[in-house]
């Protein structure tokens, strides 16, 4: 259903400057998208490590007040396990191979993005987010944009929240899920004065991979945690599934893009139809993904056969969605709401 944009990939690593000097941009991930200030906007996730030297292995973390520390180790050292090239493990202790922080880019066409003076990156801040900050979702509820980004550190991987106006000045509202949790999107509306908002626990030995939906009285304080979805064995979202972006209101109920991914780690996005009054209940289901990687910047890249999403523009029934491919290059594609709605079952 998808139809990908003609210039695929819109933005590459080697388009933006490192944030600082010393660092290299080995992946552009998984945007949040929103509107301001009468532009299209993405929040994207810059993942970033030290220039890396033969027969050694360098990663960034941050401490506890915010300075970036490089960490450095000998490729021969018995206790250094580099057998995924996300995760390092050392002695017993993981870490991340690239560090990731959020940058800001805008357009006029929605296609050429560019860096704009005069805002800030975000970056980890506190022992919560020492190994940075991932996957922002963004949601404008009246004036205010809620960002709910994957918080990563030693301890485990949860959701942290800040709050803008302006972009330029943020609240920071500390975790609002504990690990280990990610993939947490708030609704653009508030249902019967709650404020909703998906969320991804994840429990390796018992239950699995699941989307829940949580409420909350004033956007900080969550509970009334309900299981909404779960993966199907044989399907294409057997392993794990995890929510995009803020759902969509149609005439038919909340639509939700979601991803889910098979014992090959290959990375689909598929769709869920949730009631109008209570989101909880789920109407109807993809069987077959809405999409599935298919061109070759989807197939191959820094962790293949990946498509991502976590950030989406709606205009009548055209959904002008962006996404991380192979997790190191973005893209966009338009679909249909009534096509995606008809597909499900």
């Amino acid at each position: 259903m998808a139809k990908r944009f003609a210039g695929n990939p819109i933005l590459r690593p080697g388009d933006l400057k490192p944030s600082r000097e010393g660092l290299k941009i080995e992946c552009l991930l998984n945007p949040g998208v929103f509107r301001y200030d009468g532009k299209i906007w993405m929040l994207l996730r810059v993942a970033e490590r030290p220039e890396q030297k033969e027969g050694f292995t360098t990663f960034p973390v941050y401490s506890e007040d915010g300075e970036l520390q490089i960490m450095e180790f000998k490729n021969d050292d018995p206790d250094l396990d580099l057998s995924d090239p996300r995760v390092i493990s050392y002695q017993g202790q993981d870490y991340l191979t690239t560090i990731s922080h959020l940058r800001l880019v805008c357009s006029d066409d929605g296609v050429h993005f560019h860096e704009p003076e005069g805002y800030p990156l975000l970056t980890g801040k506190g022992i919560h987010e020492s190994y940075g900050i991932e996957d922002c979702r963004v949601s404008q509820i009246d004036d205010t944009y809620h960002l709910t980004y994957t918080a990563v550190s030693h301890l485990g991987v949860g959701v942290g929240l800040r709050t803008t106006k302006d972009w330029r000045e943020f609240e920071h509202h500390g975790m609002i899920f504990p690990a280990h949790n990610k993939d947490s999107a708030i609704f653009e509306e508030k249902i019967n004065g709650r404020y909703y908002a998906f969320h991804r626990p994840s429990s390796p030995e018992l239950g699995g991979n699941y989307i829940w939906l949580a409420s909350s009285p004033d956007g900080d304080h969550w509970g009334n945690h309900q299981c909404i979805a779960q993966t199907r064995k044989g399907k294409w979202d057997s392993v794990r599934i995890g929510a995009g972006a803020a759902p969509i209101r149609t005439d038919e109920g909340w639509l939700e893009i979601y991803h889910g991914a098979n014992e090959d780690n290959q990375y689909c996005l598929g769709a869920l139809l949730l009631d109008i009054d209570d989101p909880s209940k789920v109407l109807a289901r993809s069987e077959e993904p809405i999409m599935m990687p298919a061109e070759e910047y989807e197939k191959t890249g820094f962790f293949g056969n990946v498509i991502f999403t976590n950030g989406h523009l709606v205009d009548g029934d055209e959904i002008t969605m962006y996404y991380g491919a192979a997790d190191e290059v973005i893209c966009g594609a338009k679909f249909s709401v009534k096509e995606i709605l008809k597909s499900l079952h």
